[in-house]
């Protein structure tokens, strides 16, 4: 592209120069003949006049008496009626340049130069256009390089920022050219750069949460299908069967929800969520309670529900089963002691506080628990910040009240038929 652009202003300079420069060598070739010529004519004039006057007087004329009128590099010739022609100064050999002026009695005067004084004069002004061409077209030139360098090199940029676009590198150069069109496709180049790299960070964090979320319910589910086979009870059977079928309620429901997070590009954040209802918060404690019982019957600790009964709040099923179940699978890993689950009702919120008697989260994560790849137990880091998007996406909020003892607390929109409390 550099040397089209270099070629391109090149061959419009000399067609400028060509159309330009070749009429005005004519035009001036022209001018200096003429010009030429009306000097050897006026010289002429006045030698005739000379000659004229002698003549009415009666006087003779010679060629002394005439040299004084004629310049030194010319020759004139000095045709008197009847009589020979006087040769003033000595006339070149090989081609002149003369012009001659009658007189009106018969007499005429011829006055000449060597042709080679008009030539030279002529060679110069076509060396001055020529020099001003060759100017022209240099400072063309170097203008031709200038502009292709400064229109390649942001192209060359850009093609590699979209090059970098795609190796995977989205991150945006915002680097502005003083083109406006160049400026407009780097910024638009940006703004995909921008897109991608958020299409990414939302795949990425896609793939973090689906990992995070579905292991639990696959945990439970696969325990109650152990359940089932380990036992031949058709009550048993028939009650595992029943618990299986609203995990896998839930694991529809989490995928779901993951799936519209991720087309939302939102982290599942969404104040105007359609799937939230009326849920029974007693009912959604009880579902986790029965999940969860035979983990802690076996880490041989204790989990109870207290506090207000008969709650209901707005929100979505799956989504507060899943920010509950993160938090008791929190209290089993890294907590200690019995964990106590309490309801109760303050203002316009249902609030559900999930606390056990561990040690606590330690003073430098109290702050920033709530963020993702952030834990002081080994762990992804994940859980609270997926919980509380799962929270906040139902209009809620979940917070750490305390701590030591942990106390985490959701905060529910209350039913607008809550009595408050």
């Amino acid at each position: 592209m550099r040397r089209r652009l270099i070629n391109t202003t090149l061959g419009v300079v000399l067609v400028v120069v060509a159309v330009l420069g070749v009429p005005l060598a004519f035009v001036e070739t022209h001018a200096i003949e003429n010009t030429a010529g009306d000097s050897l004519k006026a010289e002429a004039a006045r030698i005739l006049e000379v000659v004229e006057l002698r003549m009415a007087s009666g006087e003779h004329t010679d060629a002394a008496l005439l040299r004084r009128q004629v310049e030194p590099h010319r020759y004139a010739i000095v045709r008197l009626p009847n009589e020979p022609p006087l040769v003033i100064g000595d006339k070149p050999s090989g081609r002149i340049f003369e012009k001659t002026m009658p007189g009106e009695m018969g007499d005429s005067v011829t006055v000449g130069e060597p042709r080679e004084r008009v030539t030279t004069k002529i060679r110069e002004s076509l060396l001055l256009i020529l020099g001003v061409a060759l100017l022209a077209v240099a400072a063309a030139a170097a203008l031709a390089v200038w502009q292709a360098r400064r229109l390649a090199r942001p192209l060359t940029d850009l093609a590699e920022t979209a090059e970098r676009l795609g190796s995977g590198d989205p991150r945006p150069r915002h680097r502005r050219y003083g083109v406006p069109e160049l400026d407009r496709v780097a910024e638009v180049l940006d703004q995909s750069a921008e897109r991608i790299a958020r299409m990414l960070t939302a795949e990425r964090r896609l793939a973090a949460d689906a990992s995070h979320q579905l292991r639990t319910p696959l945990t439970a589910l696969s325990m109650r299908l152990e359940e089932i086979i380990a036992t031949e009870d058709p009550e048993i059977v028939k009650e595992e069967a029943a618990i299986a079928l609203s995990q896998v309620e839930r694991l529809t429901d989490v995928v779901q929800r993951l799936l519209t997070s991720s087309r939302r590009g939102s982290g599942g954040r969404d104040p105007r969520n359609i799937s939230a209802v009326t849920v029974r918060v007693d009912d959604v404690i009880q579902q986790q309670i029965d999940e969860w019982r035979p983990n802690f019957r076996e880490a041989r600790r204790s989990i109870r529900v207290e506090g207000e009964r008969g709650l209901t709040a707005v929100a979505t099923p799956g989504a507060l089963s899943q920010v509950l179940a993160t938090l008791v699978e929190n209290t089993l890993m890294h907590g200690a002691g019995g964990v106590n689950i309490r309801t109760r009702i303050t203002g316009t919120s249902v609030v559900v506080e999930v606390e056990d008697e561990g040690t606590g989260v330690p003073d430098e994560l109290g702050a920033r628990v709530f963020e993702r790849a952030v834990s002081g137990h080994n762990s992804t880091g994940l859980g609270l910040a997926v919980a509380r998007d799962l929270a906040e996406a139902d209009g809620g909020r979940l917070e750490l009240l305390q701590q030591r003892p942990p106390v985490f607390a959701v905060f529910l929109a209350a039913h607008p038929e809550e009595p408050h409390g």
